[in-house]
């Protein structure tokens, strides 16, 4: 295009204002979102963290998946459900993540208790039952 074929009007020339009865017109940009409403929560760093630890029975992983499903999906509803989704798993994630170390610390307490109170080689907590213990676990055989 040549710069001789298209001319602007005298009284209104680009970056400046004009003289005659128009006014510049504006830019609209329509964005399709949710009109307002807030995003649905995607528990992201829960889901993480319930992945990384224990993760029993990959609940830890279906909360991940539902998670990272809450930024990727366009529909409102259907985001919204897989954030509940994703906010049940990680509850329940989180509830076993924190109910098989207690177990195994009650079942720890009790095993040294049960072998506290036992008397002979498995005594811990009286005179020589660890090194009593310890000679179970010994490849030296005492020799006559």
């Amino acid at each position: 295009m040549d710069n001789h074929s298209y001319n602007f009007p005298s009284d209104c020339t680009p970056l400046t204002n004009c003289k005659s009865g128009r006014k510049p017109g504006s830019t609209v940009i329509n964005m399709h979102g949710s009109g307002g409403k807030k995003p649905p929560r995607d528990y992201l760093i829960w889901s993480l963290c319930n992945t990384l630890y224990v993760n029993f029975c990959c609940l830890g992983f279906m909360a991940l998946i539902y998670s990272i499903k809450v930024r990727f999906v366009q529909n409102g509803a259907l985001a919204q459900e897989s954030s509940d989704k994703a906010k049940w798993y990680n509850i329940l994630a989180a509830g076993w993540n924190m109910l098989i170390p207690l177990l195994l610390l009650v079942i720890l307490v009790l095993l040294l208790i049960h072998l506290g109170t036992t008397q002979g080689s498995f005594d811990f907590f009286g005179e020589d039952g660890f090194q009593n213990f310890l000679k179970l676990f010994s490849w030296q055989t005492e020799r006559d």
